[in-house]
């Protein structure tokens, strides 16, 4: 099954963050894009929402 792939900005949208905040779970690896188109990153939805749950856990947690 082919799963449609996002930009950070949708993926932002979706997880109610800010693109910075997609760029930043990227950068401490908490989210890997799943393709580039040039310099643009693509997401796939699922990736995004886990990664939203594993800082928001961090978070909590105290990390």
């Amino acid at each position: 099954m082919n799963t449609p792939l996002i930009t950070a900005e949708l993926a932002a949208d979706e997880a109610g963050v800010t693109p910075a905040t997609i760029r930043k779970w990227v950068q401490r690896g908490h989210l890997r894009p799943a393709d580039t188109r040039g310099r643009r990153r693509l997401f796939r939805l699922e990736d995004v929402f886990a990664a939203e749950r594993t800082t928001h856990r961090a978070r909590r947690d105290g990390h």
